[in-house]
This record gives C-alpha cells, sequence and structure tokens, in this order.
C-alpha cells in the first residue's frame, strides 16, 4: 500500500503589523490526521527538514512508501528538502504553478483551524500560538468528526479503528430500525462509508490509489 501526505505553511498573525508565525503541517490526506506539524517565527528549509525527518521516523514511514505533496513555496521547494526526501526514499510532488487549490485537504484544514470560534486575531507571542496549535489539533485528531471520512475522527481513520466504530454504528442503526421501523421510509438507516482511497490530482488512467 502506498500513502500519500500533504505538506503545508501557512501564517499566523503575530502581535505587531506585518510580525507572522509560520505554521509547517504535514497531513495524512486519506485520514486527515495531522502526522506532524510546528510553528517556527520564520519561513525556512532547515525547518521543514527538520520536521518531515522527524515525522518521517515518528511514523515509521518505510523507504518508497511514501509520496510527500507540497507547494511551491520556498521551503518546501528547495534543494535541500529535495535531497532530504531522496534519502529518506519519500517520492516528492509540487501543486501546479499557480494553481492555489491543487491541496484541497490541507486548505480545508486551515480554514477549519481558522474559522474556530476561539481563533484570535493576533497571537501574543509564539508560545501563544504553539500553546493554540496543540490544543487545535489534539481537537481536530480526537474530536472532530469530518464528514469527508465518513464522520469518524482522523485518530480512527489513521490508528485503523474506524471499521469497528462503523459496526458498532451499525449495530445501533440496525436497532433503532427494529424497533420503529415506521420512522424510515424509504429503506433501513445505514451509517456512512469510509472511502476506499484518497487523491490529489486524480489521473484519468487506472492508477494505484493512495491510502
Amino acid at each position: 500500500m502506498k500513502l500519500l501526505g500533504a505538506t503545508r505553511l501557512t501564517k499566523l498573525a503575530g502581535p505587531a503589523k506585518w510580525t507572522y508565525y509560520y505554521l509547517y503541517v504535514i497531513l495524512d490526506i486519506f485520514s486527515r490526521y495531522p502526522v506532524g506539524w510546528m510553528v517556527a517565527s520564520a519561513e525556512s528549509a532547515t525547518l521543514a527538514e527538520r520536521l518531515i525527518a522527524e515525522t518521517v521516523r515518528k511514523q515509521q514511514v518505510d523507504r518508497n512508501q511514501l509520496t510527500l505533496h507540497a507547494d511551491r513555496g520556498p521551503s518546501m521547494a528547495s534543494k535541500p528538502v529535495a535531497f532530504l526526501l531522496a534519502d529518506l526514499g519519500v517520492t516528492k510532488s509540487h501543486s501546479r504553478p499557480h494553481c492555489s487549490n491543487d491541496n484541497p485537504y490541507s486548505e480545508a484544514q486551515f480554514k477549519t483551524l481558522k474559522y474556530r470560534p476561539d481563533f484570535p486575531d493576533r497571537f501574543g507571542c509564539i508560545e501563544d500560538a504553539r500553546v493554540f496549535c496543540d490544543r487545535f489539533f489534539g481537537w481536530y485528531a480526537h474530536e472532530h468528526r469530518h464528514s469527508g471520512i465518513g464522520l469518524h475522527t482522523p485518530a480512527d481513520v489513521h490508528h485503523g479503528r474506524a471499521h469497528t466504530v462503523r459496526e458498532a454504528r451499525s449495530r445501533v442503526l440496525d436497532a433503532a430500525h427494529a424497533a420503529h421501523p415506521e420512522r424510515f421510509v424509504r429503506k433501513p438507516p445505514q451509517p456512512p462509508k469510509l472511502p476506499a482511497a484518497a487523491w490529489i490530482n486524480k489521473p484519468q488512467d487506472k492508477e494505484e490509489p493512495t491510502q
């Protein structure tokens, strides 16, 4: 099985005008699970290298198993990052030129972050930003039920628990239908299904999907 991840960077407003912190995120696009992230005071190829290397090691990704999709920013498109990926046996891909929506998975995750009711207009310091993001990613991974993955949490999908959860949901719905069939006019209820695969720029010809 091949894996597809996406790495993306977004700016977080700091305490003063033109002051920003940089949030780097590596997302498993199948499960939507944030496998790695960090908040830094600069956009840097060295920092991107460190995050990628630590994430690959932490997730125990085998060589030639992972494709990592990134935007064309200076840190992600740098030669040091390209060399690191080659050393790790990770295939790299980049967004098409002038296509800001080539990575809808990361864009959706950033939108969820920035539309949270407690997301501030500005962060007082970098530690404030890190504390906020730590709390957000804990909620996003373990509590947020994502419509794109059958209303499961990213953690349940990433760690292989989604099918067990779906079976439990199915038993509850079966019991509800048996007790009150008149409430279900068309057909017995079924919990939403988990997608079989996830793609970025899905090819027209048949290729092995990534999960």
